[in-house]
């Protein structure tokens, strides 16, 4: 796979990043995509700073990607005219977003946020994949988790060339119960008793999911930082998946709506008949 990065985040006065400074963090990436995550995972991708048509982002604007995939840089927090331009010029194309100002709000660095998006963006493009796991607060009962491969780690970072990049978890960790002497995510980091836990969560993570039984999504979070975290990303509304799911229940209630609608329409036909 190939990820063309579009860096609009070159025009901010407070945070201005420039294409110099995407180049480095491409390369640490890269690097962690070819030596870190392929050997667990058997995926791989790399990523490659493309032009863009104009200064700033414009819904009739010519589209800039040049690969099967595109990541964008943004300094705003203007969620709606981003995905709105994505949407636009890309529909259908696998997509990330590195909201540049909202790192800055978790105090994290703009790499570690890109990592992050790269990875996930590498691992399920579509944001369609789910695993069967217990719930988090509720091991007696299943759940179908988010096929995520940061969150349950994203407050653990380290670097590559002096880059810093984002932990991320390991093909055992979507199993359902921990192997004897199993490793669950690249750092393994211990944390009280001992390292990540199978469909578990380290300090500062969280982990979302779908629920069968209320037929709903729903997140939980390790401690009051990750819930920070969360409550700032969610500004992006989750970027991606939060947007697919949105977007599929919103499908799914208008079905419903018109079959209701086409039930009453032959029930009032019927009656008029009689």
């Amino acid at each position: 796979m190939i990820i063309s990065v579009i860096n609009h985040a070159d025009r901010s006065r407070r945070q201005r990043i420039t294409d110099e400074e995407v180049q480095k963090v491409l390369r640490a990436v890269n690097l962690q995509i070819e030596h870190d995550f392929a050997p667990y995972w058997n995926l791989f991708a790399k990523l490659r700073l493309e032009g863009r048509s104009g200064k700033a982002p414009t819904k009739q604007s010519q589209p800039d990607m040049r690969g099967d995939a595109i990541l964008y840089l943004w300094n705003q927090v203007d969620v709606d005219d981003a995905i709105g331009y994505h949407e636009l010029n890309f529909r259908g194309i696998p997509y990330g977003f590195v909201f540049t100002e909202l790192a800055r709000e978790m105090k994290e660095p703009w790499s570690v946020t890109l990592s992050h998006e790269a990875l996930e963006l590498v691992a399920d493009p579509e944001v369609n994949r789910l695993a069967m796991g217990p719930h988090p607060k509720d091991p007696g009962r299943d759940v179908f988790h988010w096929y995520e491969m940061c969150d349950a780690v994203q407050d653990e970072r380290y670097e590559i060339d002096g880059v810093a990049v984002s932990n991320f978890v390991l093909p055992l960790y979507f199993t359902g119960g921990d192997e004897l002497g199993s490793r669950n995510d690249f750092l393994g980091r211990r944390h009280g008793n001992g390292t990540l836990r199978s469909f578990g969560i380290n300090p500062g993570g969280y982990v979302g999911f779908f629920d069968p039984e209320f037929g709903d999504m729903d997140t939980v979070d390790a401690d009051d930082r990750a819930a920070q975290r969360r409550k700032i990303k969610n500004r992006a509304l989750g970027a991606r998946r939060a947007i697919r799911y949105h977007r599929f229940h919103a499908t799914r209630a208008a079905l419903k709506r018109a079959a209701t609608s086409k039930h009453d329409e032959m029930g009032l036909a019927r009656g008029t008949r009689r």
